[in-house]
């Protein structure tokens, strides 16, 4: 290669005087690499602030909590001696609809009318899996004559149905 394709191939700013490289270099501010000291305590802030904003989400569900917090319970126990008066195979799932409409009953709870539309919405029943296996246990043919239950009903009005304590 000649020294003519040399110079050409050499981008412009070493082509330039170093005048004008002075002059450029003053114009454009000066950017310094941060020191890995500097960046360090950024990168330890921001885990920091993570922690603290998932501390705040649980703190959020536990208001959610308060807001439904429980305004009425109560202890029955529920005669399930009318599910043995069905067929074998029919008596555990007609114990767990006796215990529904025992507790929609006494818990006052206004359950579904098909021909009135209400804008909101309705309370809800709610049995625990613990009721459900209880009255399970033995089978579907033989469930208990009668189960000791809890009914708390919360400021929605939705009422949950748990075992009573020391079943």
């Amino acid at each position: 290669m000649t020294d003519q394709e040399k110079t050409e191939t050499v981008p412009e700013e070493e082509n330039l005087e170093e005048a004008e490289l002075e002059e450029i270099l003053k114009e454009e501010p000066t950017t310094e690499t941060p020191k890995p000291e500097e960046i360090a305590p950024e990168i330890e802030e921001q885990p920091a602030e993570e922690a603290k904003e998932e501390e705040e989400k649980p703190a959020k569900k536990k208001k959610k909590g308060k807001e439904a917090e429980i305004v009425e319970e109560r202890v029955y126990t529920i005669p399930l001696a009318k599910a043995t008066v069905r067929p074998p195979k029919k008596r555990a799932p007609r114990a767990i609809q006796l215990i529904r409409d025992f507790i929609t009953k006494h818990m006052k709870i206004e359950m579904k009318v098909e021909e009135e539309e209400e804008e909101g919405e309705l309370p809800k029943l709610i049995i625990s899996s613990e009721v459900n296996e209880k009255i399970w246990a033995r089978g579907i043919e033989k469930p208990p004559r009668r189960i000791r239950v809890r009914a708390a009903k919360d400021s929605d009005g939705n009422v949950t149905v748990y075992l009573a304590e020391g079943e």
